[in-house]
């Protein structure tokens, strides 16, 4: 990533990300309503795959991970267990991508399996850290029977959702790749006011 261009694209996903934290999920989470880490993560995937189709580059998912809780801290209150579950989210689909899918941009049974492990390897990490290392109080409270419920049941449906959404992902940022090669000026004016429009809803809607 030491072209300065690649972090155009990080940022510009990242506050895709953050945008739709800072209106969708605070109204999920502030209305009480079941599964919604589910709806969240599983948009989350989408984006990340998409920027990874873009850019297939160890390390960008995390840093979109970053950027997005970022943006979401920026225009909203910050709950810290939101932001490390979006961080982690990027992290360890960073480390599935890497690990499984490395340059590669097509669309194949990799990047449905690259999903599913992301979201259970996502859910489990933040489960266990947040009730048993940083001993976060609500789920130290619900123990076990919630930490398993986020990993096996909410897990499980948001893996669900990835295996159809990480493929389309990965197959419209692909496309996106063909554009910026085509018509690399455009798509990076159109990158950085894209940026601006997001900044500028996020502190609206924020």
């Amino acid at each position: 990533m030491r072209n300065y261009k690649n972090w155009i694209w990080i940022v510009l996903f990242g506050s895709v990300w953050g945008l739709a934290e800072v209106f969708v999920g605070e109204s999920l989470w502030g209305k009480n309503l079941p599964f919604a880490s589910v709806w969240l993560s599983a948009f989350a995937l989408l984006v990340l795959a998409n920027a990874r189709g873009i850019l297939n580059e160890p390390g960008s998912s995390t840093a979109v991970g970053a950027f997005a809780a970022l943006f979401k801290l920026a225009n909203a209150a910050p709950f810290y267990c939101h932001l490390l579950g979006i961080f982690i989210i990027g992290a360890v689909f960073d480390l599935f991508c890497t690990a499984f899918l490395k340059r590669d941009r097509k669309a194949s049974f990799r990047t449905a399996l690259t999903g599913i492990m992301s979201a259970y390897g996502a859910n489990a990490l933040f489960a266990v850290l947040i009730t048993y290392v940083i001993r976060y109080r609500p789920w130290v409270a619900g123990g076990w029977p919630k930490v398993s419920h986020h990993i096996f049941v909410s897990g499980s449906w948001t893996a669900l959702a990835a295996a159809a959404l990480v493929p389309i992902g990965f197959f419209l940022g692909a496309k996106g790749w063909q554009i910026v090669e085509r018509r690399p000026n455009w798509a990076y004016g159109g990158a950085l006011a894209g940026l601006a429009v997001l900044w500028v809803l996020g502190r609206l809607v924020g």
